[in-house]
Protein backbone atom coordinates (compact mmCIF):
# COMPACT_ATOMS: atom_id res chain seq x y z
CA UNK A 1 0.00 0.00 0.00
CA UNK A 2 1.11 3.35 -0.79
CA UNK A 3 1.33 5.65 1.97
CA UNK A 4 0.43 9.06 1.52
CA UNK A 5 1.66 12.07 3.76
CA UNK A 6 -0.04 14.92 4.84
CA UNK A 7 1.51 18.89 4.67
CA UNK A 8 3.20 18.47 8.53
CA UNK A 9 4.86 14.94 7.16
CA UNK A 10 6.23 15.94 4.72
CA UNK A 11 7.24 19.63 5.75
CA UNK A 12 9.19 17.18 8.82
CA UNK A 13 10.87 14.96 6.52
CA UNK A 14 11.74 18.10 4.61
CA UNK A 15 13.65 19.12 8.00
CA UNK A 16 15.46 15.99 8.01
CA UNK A 17 16.40 15.81 4.54
CA UNK A 18 17.90 19.34 4.61
CA UNK A 19 19.70 18.24 7.59
CA UNK A 20 20.99 14.99 5.75
CA UNK A 21 22.01 16.93 2.64
CA UNK A 22 24.28 19.18 4.78
CA UNK A 23 26.00 15.90 6.66
CA UNK A 24 25.99 14.21 2.93
CA UNK A 25 28.52 17.73 1.68
CA UNK A 26 30.65 16.92 4.88
CA UNK A 27 31.56 13.86 3.81
CA UNK A 28 32.07 14.62 0.71
CA UNK A 29 35.04 16.69 1.40
CA UNK A 30 36.43 13.94 3.30
CA UNK A 31 36.29 11.06 0.64
CA UNK A 32 39.89 11.82 -0.23
CA UNK A 33 42.88 9.43 -1.07
CA UNK A 34 43.88 7.73 1.94
CA UNK A 35 40.47 7.78 3.58
CA UNK A 36 39.38 4.85 5.23
CA UNK A 37 35.54 4.02 4.41
CA UNK A 38 35.21 2.98 7.99
CA UNK A 39 36.94 6.30 8.97
CA UNK A 40 33.88 8.25 6.83
CA UNK A 41 31.07 5.83 8.35
CA UNK A 42 32.66 6.99 12.08
CA UNK A 43 32.39 10.84 10.96
CA UNK A 44 28.96 10.13 9.36
CA UNK A 45 27.12 8.93 13.02
CA UNK A 46 28.34 11.48 14.73
CA UNK A 47 26.86 13.92 12.40
CA UNK A 48 23.83 11.91 12.57
CA UNK A 49 23.30 11.80 15.84
CA UNK A 50 24.88 15.30 16.49
CA UNK A 51 22.02 17.03 14.89
CA UNK A 52 18.89 15.14 16.95
CA UNK A 53 18.84 11.64 13.94
CA UNK A 54 19.34 8.56 14.23
CA UNK A 55 21.11 6.45 11.08
CA UNK A 56 18.53 4.17 9.13
CA UNK A 57 20.64 1.91 7.74
CA UNK A 58 22.51 0.75 10.63
CA UNK A 59 21.18 -2.41 12.12
CA UNK A 60 18.30 -2.52 9.42
CA UNK A 61 18.29 -6.09 8.21
CA UNK A 62 21.32 -6.66 10.10
CA UNK A 63 23.46 -4.01 8.25
CA UNK A 64 26.33 -2.77 10.66
CA UNK A 65 26.96 0.48 9.48
CA UNK A 66 25.50 4.36 9.30
CA UNK A 67 27.19 4.34 5.55
CA UNK A 68 26.81 1.69 2.91
CA UNK A 69 29.98 2.64 0.74
CA UNK A 70 30.57 1.26 -2.35
CA UNK A 71 33.83 1.46 -4.30
CA UNK A 72 34.25 0.75 -7.96
CA UNK A 73 32.44 -2.70 -9.43
CA UNK A 74 30.55 -2.73 -5.78
CA UNK A 75 26.81 -1.46 -6.37
CA UNK A 76 24.87 -0.38 -3.31
CA UNK A 77 24.92 -2.15 0.25
CA UNK A 78 28.67 -1.78 0.79
CA UNK A 79 29.88 -2.15 4.48
CA UNK A 80 32.47 0.44 5.48
CA UNK A 81 36.02 -1.05 5.83
CA UNK A 82 39.74 -0.20 6.59
CA UNK A 83 39.79 0.02 2.82
CA UNK A 84 41.82 3.24 2.21
CA UNK A 85 40.62 4.90 -1.14
CA UNK A 86 43.02 5.07 -3.74
CA UNK A 87 43.76 7.42 -6.49
CA UNK A 88 41.39 6.59 -9.42
CA UNK A 89 38.76 4.76 -6.87
CA UNK A 90 34.88 5.85 -7.66
CA UNK A 91 33.06 5.78 -4.64
CA UNK A 92 28.96 5.98 -3.85
CA UNK A 93 28.16 7.29 -0.12
CA UNK A 94 24.48 5.82 0.41
CA UNK A 95 22.65 7.40 3.68
CA UNK A 96 19.70 7.23 5.22
CA UNK A 97 18.61 9.29 8.39
CA UNK A 98 15.68 9.12 10.74
CA UNK A 99 14.70 12.07 12.38
CA UNK A 100 11.47 13.04 13.90
CA UNK A 101 9.52 9.82 12.78
CA UNK A 102 10.73 9.66 9.30
CA UNK A 103 13.40 8.70 7.06
CA UNK A 104 14.88 10.11 4.04
CA UNK A 105 17.74 8.77 2.42
CA UNK A 106 19.99 10.09 -0.46
CA UNK A 107 23.31 8.71 -2.47
CA UNK A 108 26.25 10.15 -4.50
CA UNK A 109 29.07 8.70 -6.31
CA UNK A 110 31.93 10.68 -6.02
CA UNK A 111 35.99 10.74 -8.22
CA UNK A 112 38.81 10.43 -5.73
CA UNK A 113 41.73 11.64 -6.97
CA UNK A 114 42.81 11.47 -10.59
CA UNK A 115 40.29 9.61 -12.56
CA UNK A 116 39.98 9.10 -16.76
CA UNK A 117 37.78 11.03 -18.46
CA UNK A 118 35.36 8.64 -19.48
CA UNK A 119 34.47 7.49 -15.79
CA UNK A 120 34.15 11.12 -15.28
CA UNK A 121 31.54 11.09 -18.06
CA UNK A 122 30.11 8.23 -16.50
CA UNK A 123 29.56 9.97 -13.43
CA UNK A 124 28.07 13.50 -15.52
CA UNK A 125 25.34 10.48 -17.08
CA UNK A 126 24.20 8.75 -13.83
CA UNK A 127 23.75 12.08 -12.24
CA UNK A 128 21.98 13.63 -15.43
CA UNK A 129 19.67 10.33 -15.26
CA UNK A 130 18.28 11.06 -11.76
CA UNK A 131 18.00 14.77 -12.66
CA UNK A 132 16.09 13.79 -15.76
CA UNK A 133 13.85 11.33 -13.79
CA UNK A 134 12.87 13.96 -10.85
CA UNK A 135 11.73 16.26 -14.04
CA UNK A 136 9.72 13.87 -14.97
CA UNK A 137 7.79 13.68 -11.53
CA UNK A 138 4.00 15.30 -10.87
CA UNK A 139 0.62 14.19 -10.75
CA UNK A 140 -0.66 12.00 -12.96
CA UNK A 141 2.38 10.92 -14.68
CA UNK A 142 3.70 6.94 -13.52
CA UNK A 143 6.32 5.72 -11.92
CA UNK A 144 6.84 3.77 -15.59
CA UNK A 145 7.51 7.24 -16.83
CA UNK A 146 10.07 7.79 -14.31
CA UNK A 147 11.83 4.29 -14.99
CA UNK A 148 11.72 5.11 -19.12
CA UNK A 149 13.02 8.74 -18.93
CA UNK A 150 15.90 7.54 -16.94
CA UNK A 151 16.74 3.93 -19.15
CA UNK A 152 16.79 6.15 -22.02
CA UNK A 153 19.12 9.19 -20.34
CA UNK A 154 21.73 6.64 -19.64
CA UNK A 155 21.55 4.03 -22.68
CA UNK A 156 21.69 6.68 -25.29
CA UNK A 157 24.66 7.73 -23.77
CA UNK A 158 26.37 4.22 -24.21
CA UNK A 159 25.68 2.84 -20.53
CA UNK A 160 23.72 0.68 -18.67
CA UNK A 161 20.96 0.46 -16.24
CA UNK A 162 21.28 -2.54 -13.64
CA UNK A 163 18.65 -4.58 -13.67
CA UNK A 164 17.24 -6.14 -10.10
CA UNK A 165 17.97 -3.12 -7.79
CA UNK A 166 15.41 -0.01 -7.60
CA UNK A 167 14.48 2.71 -5.41
CA UNK A 168 10.99 2.82 -3.31
CA UNK A 169 8.85 4.93 -1.09
CA UNK A 170 9.56 6.16 1.88
CA UNK A 171 8.40 7.75 5.03
CA UNK A 172 7.83 6.36 8.47
CA UNK A 173 9.33 3.15 7.32
CA UNK A 174 12.78 2.66 5.48
CA UNK A 175 11.60 1.33 2.48
CA UNK A 176 7.56 1.49 1.38
CA UNK A 177 5.53 0.97 -1.53
CA UNK A 178 5.92 1.88 -4.51
CA UNK A 179 9.21 0.08 -6.23
CA UNK A 180 10.69 2.65 -8.35
CA UNK A 181 12.07 1.09 -11.29
CA UNK A 182 14.90 2.39 -13.69
CA UNK A 183 13.65 0.98 -16.89
CA UNK A 184 10.15 0.45 -18.17
CA UNK A 185 7.05 1.80 -20.54
CA UNK A 186 5.72 4.80 -20.02
CA UNK A 187 1.98 5.11 -18.75
CA UNK A 188 2.95 1.73 -16.64
CA UNK A 189 2.91 1.11 -13.30
CA UNK A 190 1.80 3.55 -10.31
CA UNK A 191 0.42 6.63 -11.11
CA UNK A 192 2.40 9.72 -9.32
CA UNK A 193 -0.21 11.48 -6.72
CA UNK A 194 0.28 14.52 -4.16
CA UNK A 195 1.12 13.56 -0.62
CA UNK A 196 3.67 10.47 -2.27
CA UNK A 197 7.42 10.64 -1.26
CA UNK A 198 9.85 8.23 -2.94
CA UNK A 199 13.24 7.48 -3.86
CA UNK A 200 14.64 7.90 -7.04
CA UNK A 201 17.99 6.03 -7.34
CA UNK A 202 20.03 4.89 -10.49
CA UNK A 203 22.32 2.84 -10.29
CA UNK A 204 24.12 1.62 -13.77
CA UNK A 205 27.16 -0.01 -15.03
CA UNK A 206 29.83 1.03 -17.35
CA UNK A 207 29.41 -2.15 -19.15
CA UNK A 208 26.21 -4.63 -19.82
CA UNK A 209 26.39 -7.14 -16.77
CA UNK A 210 24.52 -9.13 -14.28
CA UNK A 211 24.23 -8.55 -10.62
CA UNK A 212 25.80 -10.52 -7.73
CA UNK A 213 25.35 -10.85 -3.71
CA UNK A 214 28.10 -11.29 -2.10
CA UNK A 215 27.98 -12.98 1.37
CA UNK A 216 28.37 -10.05 3.47
CA UNK A 217 25.17 -8.32 1.22
CA UNK A 218 26.80 -5.79 -1.22
CA UNK A 219 25.65 -6.27 -4.73
CA UNK A 220 28.30 -6.26 -7.08
CA UNK A 221 28.81 -5.96 -10.83
CA UNK A 222 29.34 -9.69 -12.36
CA UNK A 223 32.21 -9.10 -14.31
CA UNK A 224 33.95 -6.26 -12.14
CA UNK A 225 32.20 -3.19 -14.33
CA UNK A 226 32.47 -0.15 -12.60
CA UNK A 227 28.95 1.27 -11.13
CA UNK A 228 27.41 4.75 -9.93
CA UNK A 229 24.83 5.52 -7.60
CA UNK A 230 22.60 8.66 -7.17
CA UNK A 231 19.51 9.02 -4.87
CA UNK A 232 16.97 12.07 -3.50
CA UNK A 233 14.04 12.06 -1.84
CA UNK A 234 10.90 13.78 -3.26
CA UNK A 235 7.97 14.73 -2.52
CA UNK A 236 4.85 14.62 -4.78
CA UNK A 237 3.19 18.82 -4.65
CA UNK A 238 0.20 19.30 -5.85
CA UNK A 239 1.51 20.65 -9.28
CA UNK A 240 5.03 19.12 -9.14
CA UNK A 241 7.71 18.24 -7.09
CA UNK A 242 10.22 18.91 -3.95
CA UNK A 243 13.86 17.84 -3.29
CA UNK A 244 13.70 17.13 0.06
CA UNK A 245 17.72 16.16 -0.15
CA UNK A 246 18.79 18.53 -1.57
CA UNK A 247 20.23 22.33 -0.22
CA UNK A 248 21.98 23.39 -3.25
Amino acid sequence: MIRIKNRNEVLLMKEGGQLLSKIMEKLKKEAVIGKTTIELDTMAERLVLDCGGTPSFKNYNGFPSTLCTSVNSEIVHGIPSKYALKDGDILSIDIGMFYKGFHTDMATTLPIGEVDPEILRFLKIAKKSLKRGIKKVHPGNTIGDLGNTIQRCVESAGFFIIDGLCGHGIGEELHEDPQVLNSGKRRSGPELKEGMVICIEPMISFKKTEIKKMPNGTFVTEDGSLSAHFEHTISITNNSYQILTDIS
